[in-house]
């Protein structure tokens, strides 16, 4: 019997010696391919140089297909030095390190652009993940004073960030669920220069969202206005999706993302339920399709000629994963689902063939449908945040 039973506990731990090595060669025939397709995007010598502005970060395709170039000023340039500084971490080659630096470098002078709050969407991607892979003095420098630069949009009688400066005829004082994301840079900020003027104003941001963006069942508001002058509430509404009551894909996204990043610098319980609430939404109230890349709008059911939002899933998967890390009830759950995005994801369905759409790694993702913009295509965000969930799902398994 003890020789049985010796036999049995070998095949065991060789099964499973055997399944760790499958998982660790998938992922490194995954990253090879994700490296063969990233060498398609563009080279700095593609800069359009337009005067005044000069067009260096890849942000999507246009309709016909030709690669769309944004300036720094765009809220979506930090998200290449991104991709670049996951790679670097994903492969450990010095390649990516090189470009990262290059890419991140031109991004600088943002750290005073005070016309929008997009500047944790800008600066934690490059100089954040820069400064934490790299522990260059000059980010951290960059990174405080694009810190400063944000809080100046806060309105302390409102107890939130102003999102916008445009649209001045539908709200005084817009803020959007997608500023969650932003006060990322705040806790970082507070926790290294000491100073809790920046982690005050995230956390009474971070509130006062809970507190109006969110309906009964936790699905969330893309914009609420606000009067300056007193606080109040003026108007609620889904500007990116269907209809104003309605549950706009990445918006929920960024709900989810947003609290579960805040309780991890907060620990205030208070956030993880938040966090915990939006996860039940998507999960189980809403219900993801079976192939977990959802509409673009959750109150859509026409998946036949309503297109997919593959950034919205790569959103989700990454916050399930951390999410995953401090729930004490759902944690198998959690890793599952973000598993099966990440598989989905993975798919032909959804990554491009190596060497088209120039260099994007996701296909099927749409910017705002309202406006006729950037609709089924590849986008610099999606393909962020599907990397993210990649790393954090290594660091995981490890």
């Amino acid at each position: 019997m003890k020789q049985i039973a010796i036999l049995l506990l070998s095949v065991v731990l060789l099964t499973g010696c055997d399944s760790k090595q499958k998982k660790s060669n998938d992922s490194d025939q995954l990253i090879e391919k994700i490296s063969q397709q990233l060498e398609y995007f563009p080279t700095l010598e593609d800069t359009i140089d337009l005067g005044p502005r000069k067009l260096f970060f890849p942000r999507t395709l246009t309709k016909s297909g030709n690669l769309k170039l944004v300036s720094k000023r765009d809220w979506t340039s930090g998200f290449y030095p991104g991709v670049l500084w996951y790679m670097y971490r994903l492969t450990e080659k010095d390649q990516w390190k090189e470009k990262a630096e290059l890419y991140t470098s031109l991004l600088e002078s943002e750290k005073f652009n005070d016309s929008n709050h997009d500047l944790g969407f800008k600066m934690m991607p490059s100089f954040g993940l820069g400064y934490e892979m790299t522990k260059n003095e000059s980010y951290k420098k960059v990174l405080v004073q694009s810190a400063r630069t944000l809080i100046t949009r806060f309105n302390a009688k409102v107890g939130s960030i102003r999102s916008w400066d445009h649209n001045t005829d539908k709200w005084e004082f817009p803020v959007i669920i997608d500023n969650l994301m932003n006060l990322e840079l705040l806790f970082w900020a507070s926790k290294e220069t000491g100073d809790p003027v920046f982690y005050n104003i995230a956390v009474t941001h971070a509130k006062t969202t809970m507190k109006n963006h969110f309906r009964n069942d936790y699905s969330s508001y893309h914009v609420v206005g606000y009067n300056p002058e007193t606080g109040e509430v003026i108007s609620k509404n889904t500007h990116q999706g269907y209809a104003d009551e309605s549950s706009w894909a990445r918006g929920q996204a960024w709900a989810l993302y947003g609290y579960t990043m805040i309780y991890r610098e907060t620990k205030d319980p208070v956030f993880l339920k938040q966090a915990e609430h939006v996860a039940n939404y998507i999960l189980n109230i809403e219900k993801l399709p079976e192939d977990f890349v959802p509409l673009w709008d959750f109150d859509l059911k026409d998946f036949n000629s309503e297109p997919r939002d593959a950034s919205a899933s790569a959103v989700i998967a990454s916050a399930l994963l951390e999410l995953s890390t401090f729930t004490e009830t759902e944690e198998e759950v959690y890793i599952d689902v973000a598993n099966k995005i990440i598989t989905s994801l993975s798919s032909k369905k959804y990554f491009s063939e190596i060497g088209t759409n120039k260099g994007f790694l996701l296909k099927h993702s749409t910017g705002s449908k309202p406006k006729d913009s950037e609709i089924d295509v590849p986008l610099i965000y999606a393909d962020y945040y599907y990397l993210e969930a990649l790393s954090r799902k290594k660091e995981i398994n490890n």
